[in-house]
């Protein structure tokens, strides 16, 4: 049996992510209460036979805050049984989630005469902290649509190796923010930039002009080297601490040209003397096939 535990704030995608298990045979279960966790287990697996190979339940704050404290033992007594389970928690910024409730016009499960909407995702926060803290998997879903928060899923929770640490490396712009996820960020925007170069800006670190462009630059092959001997030296010794997941973010001003470009290269060597290789691109907007935003 596999069972996904998704959790996160309201507003920030939960419903997408149990649709998207539910379409890859997952048999969903939204908002169970966090207390009847552990008989569903435990019924699943006296029914084996029976039971659903892969099971997805949604816990949140819809449940009643004192159930929501047993969540540690529940979760601890789980890894005492040695049944395996990974939770995925998704969540965006206070703004996102604000605007996505106006847009909708749904009602908060939090909010009441005495809570505001800005209160109550201050207190949902509260509330499912230890989940976010125990979380296998945090998807940060601000800048992400429906269409771009499945890819993701599907790419971090479905196509995930059976067994490793998976690394992802993973290109973004610092004007749009840091990835919540990410473990190790590395700066790029001291390289030379093809965005100042009138014939390059409509181009993206995918495509052959820029990658000539950056080839040319001593600058661009010396942290290339510094930043590939740093990944090949420690990211085994990462992955020796059982990890699931690492996210090493790499970042220039826009997330078009230079980090991009510098993720597609480290990967391709990368790949060559590691497993679990993985690569995302947040804010590149021009791809080759087989590339997806996030």
């Amino acid at each position: 049996m596999r069972l996904v535990i998704v959790s996160g704030r309201s507003g920030s995608g939960k419903s997408t992510a149990l649709a998207v298990l539910e379409d890859n045979n997952f048999y969903c279960i939204d908002n169970l209460p966090a207390s009847l966790l552990p008989e569903l287990v435990n019924r699943t697996l006296l029914t084996a036979e029976q039971a659903p190979a892969r099971l997805a339940v949604s816990i949140d704050a819809r449940n009643q805050p004192q159930h929501l404290e047993q969540v540690p033992g529940l979760l601890a007594s789980l890894k005492e049984k040695n049944i395996p389970f990974e939770i995925l928690y998704l969540d965006a910024d206070d703004a996102t989630l604000l605007k996505r409730f106006s847009e909708t016009r749904r009602r908060h499960p939090l909010t009441d005469h005495e809570r505001s909407l800005s209160e109550a995702l201050a207190y949902e926060r509260e509330l499912l902290q230890q989940l976010a803290d125990a979380a296998d998997i945090t998807i940060d879903t601000t800048q992400l649509n429906l269409y771009q928060l499945g890819d993701l899923i599907k790419l971090r929770l479905l196509n995930k190796p059976a067994s490793g640490t998976a690394f992802l490396l993973k290109s973004f712009g610092f004007k749009r923010g840091l990835p919540i996820e990410a473990d190790f960020v590395l700066d790029v925007r001291n390289l030379p930039n093809p965005y100042w170069q009138p014939e390059l800006r409509a181009y993206s670190g995918f495509q052959q002009p820029v990658i000539d462009y950056l080839d040319q630059q001593e600058e661009v092959q010396e942290m290339f080297a510094d930043i590939l001997h740093y990944l090949q030296k420690w990211l085994p010794r990462v992955g020796a601490s059982n990890r699931a997941y690492v996210t090493i973010a790499i970042g220039c001003t826009g997330g078009q040209h230079r980090s991009v470009y510098m993720v597609e290269r480290l990967a391709a060597n990368l790949r060559q003397s590691m497993d679990n290789i993985q690569v995302r691109h947040r804010d590149a907007k021009a791809f080759q096939p087989g590339h997806e935003s996030s």
